[in-house]
């Protein structure tokens, strides 16, 4: 059953994150950010709701080269082997991402920023404050609505223009991240 997201406050900070990517290295995300907006996806290979807008979600990312994006996966690997490393792979390679994909293998900074399920979109101000918190777009699997970011492109456009992003948001919509046994959040 899908899961909608939690609409997080806007104006909320950019947390702390620093995350390995699929190489092992560590990015910090404020200091790629550098100054310009960011886009901060919760994603994982196997999630129908996913795999549906992931090749949009990279040339949607390759459409505006002035922000940053990031992929976060915090799945629990032992319950969903594909989306461990290999999988995440798999996936960018499939989807043509040209941006770091993330583990949150812990899962601390999906509960930090409220994330609930994949996809789930956090868009924060060059300032890093939360800006727009929701959906990709109308599309769902299995129905013809075309895919085409109209939610997260009419953010970023507001965004980069300095604007705030008009009220109200549409929640994502997609499957739950999978919590690792007590990670559930509250």
């Amino acid at each position: 059953m899908p899961l909608a997201s939690h609409m997080a406050p806007l104006g909320t900070p950019l947390p702390d994150i620093a995350l390995p990517d699929l190489e092992g290295e560590i990015v910090n995300v404020a200091e790629f950010a550098q100054g310009r907006p960011l886009v901060v996806a919760f994603t994982c290979n196997h999630c129908p709701y996913v795999q549906h807008i992931e090749t949009e979600f990279g040339l949607l990312a390759s459409d505006y080269p002035g922000v940053g994006v990031v992929a976060i996966c915090s799945n629990d690997i032992a319950a969903y082997p594909d989306d461990d490393v290999a999988g995440l792979r798999l996936q960018v390679q499939r989807a043509g991402w040209q941006f770091p994909y993330l583990r949150d293998v812990d899962q601390r900074v999906a509960r930090t920023l409220t994330a609930v399920c994949t996809p789930d979109f956090f868009c924060f101000d060059r300032h890093g404050l939360l800006a727009y918190r929701g959906a990709f777009d109308e599309s769902r699997p299995g129905q013809p609505t075309p895919v085409t970011g109209g939610h997260l492109r009419a953010a970023l456009a507001q965004v980069q223009a300095g604007n705030a992003v008009p009220e109200p948001h549409k929640p994502s919509l997609g499957c739950g991240i999978k919590w690792m046994p007590g990670n559930q959040p509250a």
